[in-house]
């Protein structure tokens, strides 16, 4: 990630964000697991954790326990 200041987190879901928004994660695709996103960008679960949560409190995603992270169709902003 970069050096900017802010949190890890934040930025992940900054990033995973711009990607539903241009379709690159198009609406029912399956974001990667914890462990995996982690691996993706670099950081530790625990952050990649955080991350798809804030991806839930805006809305963009959500989780079904034992099938996965699934992109949501994008609020207006």
């Amino acid at each position: 990630m970069s050096d900017s200041i802010g949190y890890v987190y934040a930025q992940v879901a900054d990033k995973v964000e711009a990607d539903i928004r241009a379709g690159r994660l198009p609406v029912g695709s399956r974001l990667p697991n914890e462990r995996d996103m982690g691996a993706q960008y670099g950081i530790a679960h625990g952050t990649a954790r955080r991350a798809v949560q804030e991806l839930r409190d805006r809305g963009l995603v959500i989780t079904l326990p034992n099938k996965g992270t699934f992109v949501l169709e994008p609020p207006a902003k």
